[in-house]
């Protein structure tokens, strides 16, 4: 009986020990253990997690890319509570968590992003990379979503639901083997990726052209008075996005 004590204490330590994960981290765990069970017993299929790869502006991070036969998934994942509110359309969604509202930028825009990075690794066509973001944690929907905004519990199913084969067993292996480039997953570049972000925050590159953007304000309008980023290429490049 002592003994048994002594171990669920020593448990119970290492458990108070035990730095938790980030909620980001917690929810790409999630869908990663989702996406292991795909490829258990199913050849031809191949899972990558937490790439970070080379963008007009800098890196973006991908938290997750299924290949098949089928087709090329990236997945964008959410960890959030409350209500989730938004549109394919729409700039910004809000998330509104006891009685108290929060913007983040529209995740369909975000994965647009990581679509373009391994399209243009991969050098395949746009048509055969299809995006999804999934939700995972203890968040609702309070208005229809788009058809590749899912729960956890649909991640698999939806999958699943793309049975044509527009790929050949030869063409996903060649693709494997430039995703499987440990540059991707280094922690150098890792590094390298959270001072893009940085970076782009408050120095920013246009996406569009590569030149550098300008802290501009607002004229006139209905933003008059606000800041903004416009490209210093303006006006043969008239890229601009809101200023943090």
């Amino acid at each position: 009986m002592e003994l048994l004590i002594f171990i669920l204490f020593i448990v119970i330590v290492l458990l108070l020990l035990t730095p938790a994960l980030p909620k980001g981290e917690q929810g790409e765990r999630k869908v990663r253990g989702k996406l292991a069970t795909l490829v258990k017993n199913n050849e031809g299929i191949y899972v990558f997690n937490d790439l970070t790869l080379e963008t007009p502006d800098g890196t973006t991070q991908i938290d997750h890319i299924v290949l098949s036969r089928n087709g090329i998934f990236v997945i964008e994942t959410k960890n959030l509570k409350g209500w989730i509110f938004g549109n394919e359309k729409r700039k910004q969604w809000t998330q509104t968590l006891y009685k108290k509202k929060f913007r983040f930028q529209n995740p369909i825009h975000q994965n647009y992003k990581h679509v373009k990075a391994v399209q243009n690794l991969l050098g395949i066509r746009q048509n055969l990379i299809l995006s999804i973001v999934v939700f995972v944690g203890k968040s609702q929907f309070k208005n229809i979503m788009p058809y590749n905004v899912l729960t956890l519990r649909e991640l698999l199913p939806y999958l699943r639901s793309y049975d044509t084969v527009v790929m050949s067993d030869k063409d996903i292996e060649a693709l494997a083997q430039k995703l499987s480039n440990p540059v991707y997953s280094d922690a150098t570049i890792q590094k390298e990726h959270l001072n893009n972000v940085y970076n782009n925050l408050h120095n920013p590159v246009c996406p569009k052209c590569g030149k550098q953007m300008v802290l501009r304000t607002a004229q006139k309008g209905k933003s008059i008075g606000t800041q903004f980023w416009g490209c210093s290429g303006f006006p043969s490049c008239k890229y601009t996005k809101k200023a943090a």
